[in-house]
């Protein structure tokens, strides 16, 4: 059998290398200093045992059992183990604040201070005036009341985790009065009906889903009511026969019984995004303004910050809130505060947000830059693609996204890509697809319409070239 084996070219079970031997070779030197003999050992051991079974089960190559292969196939696989799981990616969805892909992209003021933040002590939770004990959300509860006009403010790890504990501080066993036409739901089946029961607090729908009347809350009141409560339709449109009741309206109904009106913006934002061409938003400080005693708020979406829950209003109320024993649970650590402080500060000059806040750059880029973008990059994705797809530069529409203004459209530019053979497009559309996910920083577009569309609204000119050189070479 061994001389079977041998005059095949094939291996015998006891032909493998021993784990020290391999351990000892020249070959192996470069794992071990890249990943350690811990792991090195351990991924040897899994190579010889599959090798053994091959073996067993007729034969393996011999030079798959040279040091050089064993070295090479160990060193790939632990690679392969150590690469982050967490990686960049080009966005191309024409979809700007993606849930998926992480959101608001961080200026560069957050990213230095999350840096020193993470190289540094810092005073977390230290006044430095008193040299005593402070409170992290000293470290933005000015710079929030500053910018919305509320008494007080505090920080949770995001918007849904806001709404719980205001829920549960103030409403615990009671009555919390919603229309049943803002009882959404978002992503990751955040619902408000579930969130309310979890907190602790009886829901009360009024009026009906496109259509609810002021009479709606107030017959909706009793004793055991512990607010009105409204939430912003942050993923979804109501249209057609429609009414529903404004802020200003519900708050003086809430006050008149001596009531909080409180507010879930979702996406809140900071300024007037119609000075820069968007779409018309609330802001916090108009909520704040028109009666609202709580406005909760996420720091992710429009805000163009990291991941938080942000609560503003009434002083006494937020003190509340800060007693409750989830608050500690849902507290931010301080690489959270430390990128939300420097956004906050950007909001203190409005004027300079455009270039400097990287969400809202995106967001107001304007065609006739990205268009140009298209064309040159037109021939290179075609090269890489190859003869099979025809790539076209065509003018197509963005979105915001994570629920911020759900039916408007930003006039973008990007690439076509359609299938150029017969038959169904389909499987080869997907192939493709598949292919630009595997580069070394994937590419991210969408498939729909018999057609891969790569909107370039968030591949900014600083990062064309090295886009551009991961597909100088074809995928197939």
């Amino acid at each position: 059998m061994a001389d079977q084996l041998s005059a095949a070219g094939l291996a015998a079970a006891n032909d493998i290398p021993s784990l020290d031997r391999l351990l000892n070779a020249e070959a192996l030197r470069p794992a071990l200093a890249a990943h350690g003999r811990t792991q090195v050992v351990a991924a040897l051991r899994r190579d010889l045992e599959a090798l053994r079974k091959r073996a067993l089960d007729g034969g393996v190559p011999r030079h798959e059992l040279d040091a050089a292969a064993v070295a090479a196939r160990t060193s790939a696989a632990l690679d392969e183990a150590a690469r982050p799981r967490l990686r960049a990616v080009y966005n191309l969805t024409g979809t700007v604040l993606h849930t998926n892909l992480g959101r608001a992209l961080l200026p560069d003021e957050a990213v230095a201070s999350v840096l020193r933040a993470l190289t540094t002590p810092a005073n977390l939770e230290f006044d430095l005036d008193t040299g005593g004990r402070g409170d992290r959300d000293d470290l933005i509860d000015d710079l929030l009341c500053e910018l919305t006009g509320a008494e007080a403010a505090t920080v949770v790890n995001n918007n849904a985790a806001a709404v719980l504990l205001m829920l549960n501080a103030l409403a615990d066993r009671r009555e919390v009065v919603v229309s049943r036409g803002e009882l959404v739901e978002i992503g990751g089946a955040f619902r408000i009906p579930d969130i309310m029961k979890r907190a602790g607090a009886k829901l009360v729908e009024v009026g009906t889903t496109n259509r609810t009347h002021a009479a709606d809350y107030e017959n909706a009141v009793g004793p055991r009511t512990a607010m009105l409560m409204k939430v912003h339709c942050s993923n979804y449109a109501v249209t057609g026969f429609t009414k529903s009741v404004g802020v200003a309206d519900v708050a003086a109904l809430a006050h008149a019984r001596g009531l909080p009106a409180t507010v879930d913006l979702g996406s809140g934002t900071l300024v007037d995004l119609t000075q820069f061409g968007l779409p018309k938003e609330d802001t916090v400080r108009e909520t704040i303004a028109a009666g609202a005693d709580l406005v909760t708020f996420s720091g992710d979406k429009l805000l163009g910050g990291p991941q938080a829950g942000l609560l503003v209003g009434r002083a006494d109320l937020i003190r509340k809130i800060k007693k409750n024993p989830l608050k500690r649970a849902l507290r931010v650590g301080k690489l959270t505060l430390a990128a939300l402080e420097p956004v906050l500060q950007l909001y203190r000059a409005p004027e300079f947000l455009a270039q400097r806040l990287t969400t809202l750059r995106l967001l107001t880029r304007p065609m006739r830059d990205i268009q140009p973008q298209a064309e040159r990059l037109r021939g290179v994705l075609a090269h890489a693609a190859g003869p099979s797809y025809a790539v076209e530069a065509v003018p197509m529409f963005s979105q915001i996204g994570s629920g911020a203004l759900p039916i408007d459209q930003l006039p973008s530019y990007g690439l076509a890509v359609r299938y150029a053979g017969s038959g169904r497009p389909g499987r080869h559309l997907d192939r493709l697809e598949t292919l630009l996910r595997r580069l070394p920083v994937p590419v991210i577009g969408r498939v729909a319409d018999d057609a891969l569309w790569l909107d370039l609204r968030c591949l900014e000119d600083r990062d064309e070239a090295a886009f551009a050189a991961q597909l100088a070479e074809p995928l197939a």
